[in-house]
């Protein structure tokens, strides 16, 4: 196959300009992708768009993430219902150190043919001119034009319509398509599918100003059969920072993708071939109780993002957790695994004399009172460290804490507590 056909059999092609198959098959572009630095971290959303220049790279193509420290000052309406708070320099910069290090996980920066670029579109638009930038870029572009773009048309149907300033982001982004041709001889822009009118703006300003030809592909926004948004989840969004979601946390959001959805999230997320997804796919509708599949997306994902030490450790607190029981686990383990479960601190000294299972549990907020804790044990709905609590009269230890300073409490099969004892 080559890289349009890849694209085609992975389902991650949406919509393309005319003739992009045949220039792909033709000679190497050179392609961007466009990265949000709102945060200081990408989250499992930018995954697709990573993976699809990863995926041209692999075919010989080289590869742009283009991080916008420009746009981000402004902000993209593009799948947006309001405007966002604007950043300030300093606060898009620090996002970006944040994000370089996500990239360089997917794309090969080093490749010998074709490395990988990290360019910010700071460098040109922060000393933009504005009347040389209405005078060049502003004058191709007719207001009946851009009124017809779909994230112009959606924004204007809200009560509070589209400012000014997020009108002329798609002018922005077509001078970023310009340039990026001009100093990179880059022919090929990707994006979402809500990108579609950004992306054709900036083909029809090289166009118009340089007589060029340029292309654009839009990849399909990721949805989950569930009716979840998609990187959504109780505790959060899924970011690719370990310090925002931990490894276990990022395993476990794939090892729970619903069985419809599994073997779409193989083609897009992973580097898997067709006939091993496949396989997975036929195992996945024989026995979908073993959830082969979705083990093999959480390894490949988690191996990707991660690295091979962090999806070990992940494997390991998994299986320790939902296998052997939390007692055997390490307390770094434990703390991977519930870094999203409330906890309160004792010290040391207020366990000396003991203290009963259901003060515990009425400290770690599991019971309003007392009584209300005696008829959770009396329910058998009160675990301490696995373990369910039988006797309301128990008393607890230091002796009894996991690793000598922690208390892991539970309330049903739900409701989680960890109780840190600190010293002095």
């Amino acid at each position: 196959m080559d890289v349009y056909q890849e694209f085609q059999w992975r389902e991650m092609v949406y919509d393309a300009t005319e003739g992009l198959p045949e220039a792909l098959a033709r000679e190497p572009l050179v392609a961007y992708i466009g990265f949000d630095p709102s945060a200081s971290s990408l989250h499992v959303g930018s995954l697709l768009p990573m993976m699809a220049l990863a995926r041209l790279q692999r075919f010989g193509h080289t590869p742009i993430a283009v991080v916008g420290g420009g746009t981000g000052l402004i902000g993209d309406p593009s799948g947006k219902t309001q405007e966002r708070s604007l950043l300030t320099s300093e606060e898009v910069d620090e996002n970006l150190r944040g994000i370089r290090p996500q990239l360089e996980r997917v794309l090969d920066f080093g490749a010998a043919a074709n490395p990988a670029r990290l360019v910010n579109n700071a460098d040109w638009l922060r000393p933009l001119d504005a009347m040389a930038f209405l005078r060049d870029v502003g004058k191709h572009f007719t207001v009946n034009y851009m009124l017809q773009k779909e994230s112009v048309k959606r924004r204007l149907e809200q009560e509070d319509g589209i400012s000014f300033t997020e009108f002329a982001y798609l002018l922005l982004q077509a001078y970023d398509f310009l340039q990026l041709f001009d100093r990179h001889g880059c022919t090929l822009q990707l994006g979402g599918s809500d990108q579609w009118g950004n992306i054709t703006a900036g083909c029809d300003l090289i166009r118009k100003v340089r007589g060029g030809r340029a292309h654009g592909l839009v990849l399909p926004l990721v949805t989950a059969s569930s009716g979840v948004k998609f990187g959504k989840t109780e505790a959060g969004t899924i970011w690719l920072d370990p310090g925002r979601t931990t490894p276990f946390r990022f395993y476990q959001f794939w090892l729970n993708t619903d069985d419809r959805d599994v073997v779409r999230y193989l083609k897009f997320f992973t580097f898997l071939d067709r006939d091993t997804i496949r396989e997975l796919e036929g195992v996945s509708r024989v026995a979908p109780e073993r959830r082969e599949a979705q083990r093999v997306l959480a390894r490949e994902a988690t191996r990707l993002v991660h690295g091979d030490a962090a999806l070990a450790s992940a494997e390991r607190a998994s299986d320790v957790l939902f296998n052997q029981g939390v007692a055997s686990a390490s307390a770094h383990e434990i703390l991977m695994a519930f870094d999203d479960v409330p906890s309160i601190e004792l010290s040391e000294a207020e366990l000396v004399g003991g203290m009963r299972v259901t003060q515990l549990a009425v400290r770690a907020g599991l019971a309003a009172s007392a009584s209300q804790a005696t008829q959770l044990v009396r329910g058998g709905g009160l675990y301490l460290n696995d373990a369910r609590v039988t006797d309301e009269r128990m008393t607890v230890t230091l002796a009894d804490t996991m690793k000598g300073w922690l208390f892991y409490l539970r309330k049903g099969q739900r409701e989680r507590r960890l109780v840190k004892i600190t010293r002095g």
